[in-house]
């Protein structure tokens, strides 16, 4: 039986929320399909999405214009379209979403990666690098120069070649001198990234959600589509909020910061849906062999560790 509360909040969120259907696709793909090989026939994904409010014309939209953005590719065999996501799609979601689910850093050792954007690159190519390291959590620190506070050259590598810039601009790596928490540094921050606004991104995805844990941690024998309903929002929603957010190390942050209450209520909603939303997924989608294939490892390593072993509860305490 479906819980009538869930199925209010539901209908409420896509009410209020009004995601975007190309966005909300990403979302899908990203948490869902990815993790089973990114490939989907077209006529299941639509019925997988129809409950969040896009109909058949919305998705053939939307997945047509993500082709054109060379996030998917279509394949036809036989009468079926068979959408998968590119290698670059692939590449786009795994930083985007090795952000979501892994911890953020706890220790930093003063570590910077920086990029040089000369004047002479195009801004077409400018756009396109300044929008990736964007997602990645760079920020411009200084006129043509964007960096983060960490030592992750791979990722920073990725998105130059991605993007075909890594000979065209300079990528630097720097080191803060002295205490690495400071008020300069701090102030830095907050130049850098507009933190106020994305703690109170934070603050009203905790208030949205709360409520749901509530109700799922209460009811008996939860219902498979509402997990994945109430999973795919909670990610589309989350990640709206996240990826604004640069991940600074804890030294360069404001005290009790609402992001890291907000990631540890959306890794308990997770935890208490995944199981029963991947039942409902295995269910409804279809690839040109038939059932989508079994996750890939990494899906279970999302939040620290999935517990395959455990069943969903029944009942919780409040």
């Amino acid at each position: 039986m479906k819980s009538r509360f869930l199925e209010q909040w539901i209908s409420d969120s896509l009410a209020e929320l009004r995601p975007r259907a190309n966005s909300l696709i990403i979302t899908v793909y990203g948490d869902f399909i990815a993790p089973h090989g990114g490939t989907v026939w077209l006529g299941s994904f639509i019925r997988l999405v129809e409950p969040l409010g896009l109909n058949e014309r919305m998705v053939r939209t939307s997945v047509y214009r993500l082709s054109q953005d060379h996030w998917l590719e279509s394949e036809q065999i036989g009468r079926k379209s068979y959408y998968s996501l590119t290698a670059s799609g692939r590449r786009r979601f795994e930083h985007a979403y090795r952000r979501i689910y892994d911890a953020p850093q706890d220790i930093w050792d003063g570590q910077w990666q920086l990029v040089v954007l000369p004047s002479t690159l195009g801004s077409p190519e400018r756009d396109a690098l300044r929008k990736e390291l964007s997602w990645a959590g760079y920020g411009n620190v200084a006129p043509g120069v964007m960096g983060h506070p960490s030592a992750d050259t791979a990722t920073l590598q990725e998105i130059l070649q991605e993007t075909g810039t890594q000979d065209k601009v300079v990528p630097m790596r720097a080191a803060t001198l002295g205490a690495l928490s400071t008020q300069p540094l701090q102030d830095l921050a907050r130049e850098c990234w507009n933190l106020e606004s994305i703690e109170a991104g934070y603050q009203e995805f905790s208030d949205h959600l709360r409520p749901v844990l509530r109700s799922l941690r209460s009811t008996r024998n939860l219902d498979p589509e509402q997990c994945f309903l109430v999973q795919t929002l909670m990610m589309h929603e989350f990640r709206r909020a996240l990826l604004h957010d640069p991940q600074l190390p804890p030294q360069l942050m404001p005290r009790d910061w609402s992001g890291a209450a907000a990631r540890a209520l959306c890794q308990d909603i997770y935890r208490i849906t995944w199981r029963l939303s991947q039942e409902h997924l295995m269910a409804v989608c279809e690839t040109p062999a038939g059932a989508l294939p079994g996750a890939a490892p990494y899906f279970y390593q999302r939040f620290g560790g999935l517990d395959t072993e455990a069943a969903t509860p029944e009942v919780a305490e409040n």
